[in-house]
């Protein structure tokens, strides 16, 4: 809504209000004027068209501070009202005003000063005609206060309500837009790993080669136009597992997820590797079939570990061995030696390593990793791998 708006609007709201409590006083002051002796209102009884209706036009203008102090303005002019019969609208709506705080001692005793105030009137004016008995004398009094503390109720408990709406609405958007905004996190960090394990690895053995290539000089022209076609089909793989991984991310999260890289795929990996220029020898002792997340989990902890020896320690041997059963675990260790000749500090992230943690602990699995006594390193992975077949026959 303008923000000119609502202050327009509560001054209407304001006006109405004050208009409401004038109307609501002439009754009660034309049906004192009725019962009063013929000429009286200019002779004994000339307050009723002089001092009743200025008292009732201040009782109107002290309503205005009826929202800041509710009870003392109540009070005073609930007291008002007995001296003048044209402010008891004005008397009922701060009646009902104050009522809206659903304060119980403070409605009841501004009800008790009301009623006894309209009492007064009966002592200002000599009436034609008896007025009854005294609870008859009470009871007009007391059924209009009722109906303006209900009223006053029922507003009060409006306004609890609608405040609570308010505040269970913007919690709630709040807390969607908390999930929005972690729902975009996990999808960024789920692209950034997806990203990492895809090119790191491959544009590391793109690097590597390259290297080979710029420190030595004595290749034959063989060897050269190897590295150079290694270099162009790392290329050439890293731009259709990126197209992979885009195909992935963008794909229908209900439907079902293209294939990933598992356990069979541990040889490529491998040749890829001694393609590129690594040393290394690959032990595998798996009985059995994992799950596909295991699988996948495995794939990734080698593929990461492979680039960090190409990254870190160039022409090192590097040995792999995975081995498990199901029921048991999966085991994956992969150990290479020191470089062999000192190179440049590679640019890094220092991410992979957390986001392979975080991948394997989502199995439910550790991951550690160590610099050994020789100077090399050493990355392991035990992986759970529950007996589904032998719980299903169970």
């Amino acid at each position: 809504m303008n923000e000119d708006v609502v202050p327009r609007l509560a001054g209407w709201q304001q006006t109405w209000r004050l208009v409401a409590a004038a109307a609501l006083g002439v009754p009660f002051w034309l049906s004192t004027a009725v019962v009063l002796p013929r000429g009286c209102a200019t002779d004994s009884c000339s307050w009723l068209v002089t001092g009743d209706p200025l008292v009732a036009l201040g009782c109107l203008a002290v309503l205005l501070w009826r929202r800041r102090f509710p009870l003392a303005v109540a009070l005073v002019v609930a007291v008002a009202s007995g001296a003048s019969t044209l402010a008891v609208g004005a008397a009922l709506l701060a009646l009902c005003s104050m009522s809206a705080r659903r304060r119980p001692v403070e409605i009841g005793v501004v009800a008790c000063v009301y009623v006894a105030a309209s009492q007064l009137a009966l002592m200002l004016y000599p009436v034609t005609s008896p007025s009854g008995p005294m609870w008859l004398q009470l009871a007009l009094p007391a059924l209009s206060a009722g109906i303006a503390v209900a009223m006053g109720v029922a507003v009060g408990a409006r306004r609890v309500e609608v405040l609570s709406l308010r505040q269970r609405a913007e919690s709630a958007e709040r807390e969607q837009t908390a999930r929005e905004a972690q729902a975009r996190a996990l999808e960024r960090n789920r692209i950034a790993r997806e990203m990492h394990d895809v090119l790191a690895h491959r544009i590391s053995l793109v690097a590597l080669q390259a290297g080979v290539l710029d420190h030595r000089r004595t290749l034959t022209t063989e060897e050269n136009r190897t590295l150079i076609r290694g270099i162009a089909d790392g290329s050439h793989q890293a731009l259709e597992e990126l197209r992979d991984v885009l195909g992935v991310l963008r794909a229908d999260p209900d439907g079902p997820e293209p294939p990933q890289p598992s356990l069979d795929r541990i040889p490529e990996l491998v040749a890829d590797a001694r393609t590129s220029g690594l040393d290394v020898s690959l032990t595998t002792t798996v009985t059995g079939e994992p799950s596909d997340v295991v699988g996948r989990t495995c794939y990734r902890v080698l593929q990461e570990a492979l680039t960090n020896a190409a990254k870190h320690a160039p022409g090192a041997p590097v040995h792999i061995t995975v081995a498990g059963t199901a029921g048991d675990e999966l085991h994956v260790s992969v150990h290479n030696s020191p470089a062999t000749t000192p190179t440049d500090r590679p640019p890094t992230s220092g991410f992979g390593l957390l986001g392979l943690a975080e991948r394997v602990a989502l199995t439910g699995g550790e991951l550690s990793h160590h610099s050994t006594h020789d100077g090399g390193y050493l990355l392991t992975a035990h992986l759970p791998w529950p007996d589904h077949d032998h719980g299903e026959r169970s």
